[in-house]
């Protein structure tokens, strides 16, 4: 990778490493606070799912607004909104102004990660937009860890310093964007394929997006509170959310190398079934090591679940849908991750808090039971789109995350039957008798006997 590319790099990827660390706690934080309030889970539920709305909306419509004034200044605005959001939230604590606010900053959260994506991707060629990507990864999970350890510290200090450290970190993750050279790449709005086409197209692959966005929202936003009311502290609570976060960081390249080695198909069906598994198991676990062995797990699992899943779409799709294609399944993520909260917090209200692994069980059972019923109707060919271990993305980064290999997969795929049908012609050519003339004596062709023979 060369010094500019890595100096165009650097301050992007360290504004969202500076912000990620106070929004990977946020969640957890938001959850927690409200329980101590005594709300219902039922409505902690929903405060959650306005978050994931706030993202759907964001992914429809924030590359307007890029596309209007670039990259630098829009990266300022959203991260801006992000900080004075959180503010508003440790001024008073009221769940309608909380649903509202944090609508509100899942719009702009989306709208800081459409920047970088696009920023980054369109920075680089395909020689080195994998490692450009997995820097990305890296940034958002360690982040993600770090803020999560230290939710204990930031509560310590009083009931609104939480709020104002993730408002300070939002502010100053836009110095870096600030500083950088004003050299904006450009990004093209693309209109994503309807559900029901994609459907069509890619069961497997919406389904498995769906369930991605069901369990993963539970885990950031019910499983916090499911923790604290086992009888953790916010500090316990907070290292347990790092180890599930820790899990999908350093579990999920090993699964993605294995399902380009493997049926992508039966890599998900495996995926399902240890979800439903595992979440037996949590609610067996009494030892806080394993609960933890449990939970790092868990983490490693439902968070590959969605780019195995957008893999297998790949192998499936044409070449010529499969930027719209990543952009409807994008969306897809989107609308299980806005629904989850309000489906699972009143089995939770039912079952107790224990509902949340039963909740998760079915859905991991579930999604297990479907390819494999995909895969008796279906079988998957041979994988020809790569593994890519990314985070979930916006629809300007999917779009340009679209590699020549997978567009490259694709094509292979369309026109594999009719390669099989070609048969080659079979030359047989009588030995040449005298000279060969100058004029052809590159050409050589072999009779019957395998001896090398020149055309005449």
């Amino acid at each position: 990778m060369s010094r500019q590319l890595l100096s165009m790099a650097l301050a992007p990827l360290l504004g969202l490493f500076i912000l990620c660390i106070g929004n990977g706690f946020l969640s957890t934080l938001i959850t927690l606070r409200l329980d101590a309030a005594g709300t219902s889970a039922v409505v902690i539920g929903w405060v959650s799912s306005a978050y994931f709305i706030g993202l759907a909306l964001g992914a429809l419509f924030n590359d307007r607004l890029l596309l209007r004034i670039g990259h630098i200044r829009a990266y300022g605005c959203f991260a801006s909104l992000v900080a004075v959001t959180v503010l508003l939230q440790g001024l008073w604590l009221d769940p309608v102004s909380w649903f509202v606010l944090r609508l509100i900053g899942g719009w702009a959260t989306v709208g800081v990660y459409l920047v970088i994506e696009s920023w980054l991707l369109a920075s680089a060629d395909t020689k080195v937009r994998g490692r450009l990507l997995a820097m990305y990864m890296i940034a958002v999970y360690a982040a993600g860890v770090l803020g999560q350890l230290l939710l204990g510290a930031t509560t310590a200090m009083g009931e609104a310093a939480p709020f104002m450290v993730v408002g300070l970190l939002a502010s100053l993750s836009v110095l870096p964007m600030a500083m950088i050279p004003r050299v904006s790449p450009l990004i093209e709005h693309a209109e994503p394929l309807s559900p029901l086409r994609l459907i069509t197209l890619t069961p497997t692959g919406v389904m498995g997006c769906f369930g991605s966005g069901l369990v993963v929202a539970a885990v950031y936003s019910l499983l916090p509170l499911y923790l604290q009311r086992s009888g953790l502290g916010v500090a316990e609570v907070g290292q347990m959310m790092a180890v599930v976060v820790l899990g999908a960081m350093l579990l999920q390249y090993p699964i993605g190398r294995w399902s380009d080695k493997h049926d992508r198909q039966w890599v998900l069906i495996i995926i399902g079934a240890c979800t439903a598994g595992l979440s037996m198991a949590l609610l067996l676990a009494s030892a806080s090591w394993l609960v933890a062995g449990l939970l790092f797990l868990l983490g490693g699992g439902v968070f590959s679940l969605y780019p195995v899943a957008v893999g297998h779409a790949a192998d499936r799709a044409p070449a010529g849908a499969l930027v719209r294609m990543s952009q409807g399944l994008l969306l897809i993520n989107a609308l299980g991750s806005m629904v989850s909260p309000p489906l699972i917090t009143p089995v939770m209200a039912v079952l107790g808090d224990g509902g949340l692994f039963w909740s998760m069980g079915a859905v991991g059972l579930g999604l297990a039971g479907f390819f494999v019923w995909r895969r008796s109707v279906r079988p998957a060919p041979l994988p020809t789109a790569p593994f890519v271990a990314t985070q979930t993305q916006t629809l300007a980064g999917a779009e340009l995350a679209v590699t020549d290999d997978l567009v490259q997969g694709a094509v292979e795929h369309e026109h594999l039957e009719d390669l099989s049908k070609a048969v080659p012609e079979v030359v047989v050519a009588e030995p040449v008798v005298g000279p060969p003339r100058a004029d052809d004596a590159h050409i050589a062709y072999y009779d019957d006997a395998g001896e090398a023979s020149r055309s005449p």
